[in-house]
């Protein structure tokens, strides 16, 4: 069996949505309990999360804590699941209907405390994802397609987005570093020290769930100027200083560059954000 951890923040309606598809997963006799983590939220989560409770055949546990971050909001999950496995996911990601069957099924196949199972993210069919979303989803936002046909892969690939592992051994570890408060190297920092620890991650593509979050070029650049702010972060802890390849200078020569391309990129992001029909 296994605990669903999933964090959230003013995301109700999709929050909503994922919490019916965790509710109707084949395996639901595997699920022991869902905890919702609201990191603050000042939209409905709290009744969305009450009335999905009422509804559901599996317990669904709330905390709430003041915006700290999704690393603290894991936190608290792990420090009140009740089951040996955790299932690390996001409020806008929609779990297919065999998710947990299949971590539950590699669980089995590669046994031990260290192993973490990996699962696969792909957008939503029906957000009918723009060109720009979908280079961005698999060259940018996660890299699922430098691993396609990789049984296991390294501490990179720590995506808290589907993943699932043994609480003991992340509690020995000391969890998610609250240090980071933005949803970016958070989990890449955790899976290094993991690693260290002896964690092996297998990945089943197999184990299938679907982002629902539509992103535009904008959007895109938003983020990107929040993962370089955590970016910072991570490079003054042991993951950063061992590997500072993995983190992206940007000087004041490239910043001015970026303002001086901004304009030409008008008509590109007019496409790049256009939906097929």
């Amino acid at each position: 069996m296994l605990t669903v951890v999933i964090p959230t923040f003013n995301r109700c309606e999709t929050l909503k949505k994922a919490l019916a598809a965790h509710q109707a997963q084949k395996a639901q006799q595997q699920v022991a309990e869902i905890i919702v983590v609201d990191d603050g939220s000042t939209d409905s989560t709290a009744l969305v999360v009450a009335q999905a409770s009422k509804e559901s055949a599996v317990p669904i546990r709330y905390f709430r804590q003041e915006n700290k971050g999704p690393a603290a909001a894991r936190n608290v999950g792990i420090r009140e699941a009740k089951s040996e496995l955790i299932l690390f996911t996001d409020d806008d990601i929609i779990p297919s209907p065999d998710l947990v069957a299949e971590h539950l099924a590699w669980h089995g196949k590669y046994p031990g405390e260290e192993t973490a199972v990996l699962g696969c993210v792909t957008w939503a069919p029906e957000i009918n994802p723009t060109p720009f979303m979908r280079w961005y989803g698999v060259e940018a936002l996660f890299s699922f397609a430098e691993i396609a046909g990789h049984i296991e892969v390294d501490w990179r690939f720590f995506y808290t987005c589907n993943i699932s592992l043994n609480k003991n051994f992340v509690h020995r570890s000391g969890g998610f570093d609250e240090d980071f408060k933005a949803a970016a190297w958070e989990d890449i920092e955790l899976g290094f020290r993991l690693t260290r620890a002896g964690m092996r991650i297998f990945y089943n593509a197999t184990a299938v769930a679907y982002h629902e979050q539509r992103t535009s070029f904008v959007d895109a650049c938003i983020r990107y100027k929040k993962s370089m702010q955590a970016a910072e972060i991570f490079k003054q802890k042991d993951a950063g200083r061992q590997h500072p390849e993995l983190t992206m200078e940007v000087s004041p020569v490239k910043k001015r560059f970026k303002g001086y391309l901004a304009p030409l990129l008008s008509p590109l992001k007019g496409f790049m954000d256009w939906r097929l029909p």
